[in-house]
């Protein structure tokens, strides 16, 4: 695929102005957008997860597409626990088609931009679904305390994601987001959840491990 380098910018949003960085290769076979782990805990579009898989959908052929949430960096707004974030997303989405073109959308998050990808994916057409560590409990308000209930169609609708288009990528030692609430979410609607081995939530010393799987997963599809 053709070398793409990193573009910095803003767009209007719902609640002011987004911060995105882009990565456009020459012919784009997709669009994928990648959304980034909780603001109020230091979460990042430049986040080494995020950046990471945002490189793998580059290196696969995509228009890539990172943002700051509504309330980080120069994106301006207030964090709204998921509801707005998810307008950001979709947002940034849009505008990355009209951009771009009308191509494939692949949605992506890491930790609460997991969540909020999910979130996404009940509102616009999608393509490919890949969340990384998915924060379940912060998208439906249960914080760390309660699980999810795995059938919530507010996590995804009947039918809405299946083998075929998503995938869940879980560290076994993930000390944040319980590798339970993936099993669990995947189990009721043929959802495979890769468990790599030995990684933390921050996939310390295993990014490499995200990168290759990701690459190998989008260039599948």
């Amino acid at each position: 695929m053709s070398a793409a380098g990193t573009h910095r910018a803003t767009i209007e949003g719902a609640a002011g102005v987004i911060e995105i960085a882009y990565a456009i290769p020459a012919h784009p076979v997709a669009i994928a957008v990648v959304a980034h782990p909780h603001p109020l805990f230091g979460g990042a579009m430049d986040n080494k997860v995020v950046t990471t898989v945002a490189k793998a959908f580059t290196d696969a052929g995509a228009a890539t597409f990172r943002f700051n949430f509504r309330g980080v960096g120069a994106s301006e707004g207030r964090h709204d626990e998921g509801r707005g974030e998810t307008d950001d997303l979709l947002e940034v989405a849009a505008h990355a088609a009209r951009a771009v073109g009308e191509l494939p959308l692949w949605l992506s998050g890491f930790s609460f931009g997991g969540g909020v990808a999910l979130r996404a994916s009940g509102r616009v057409e999608f393509a490919r679904a890949v969340l990384v560590a998915p924060a379940l409990r912060r998208i439906t308000g249960h914080g760390l305390g309660e699980p999810p209930d795995p059938d919530d169609p507010n996590l995804g609708a009947p039918g809405r994601h299946t083998s075929a288009n998503t995938v869940i990528v879980h560290g076994d030692r993930d000390e944040t987001v319980p590798l339970a609430d993936s099993l669990a979410w995947g189990a009721v609607r043929d959802v495979p959840v890769l468990v790599v081995p030995g990684a933390d939530h921050f996939f310390h010393r295993k990014l490499h491990v995200i990168r290759d799987t990701v690459g190998r997963l989008v260039l599948g599809a």
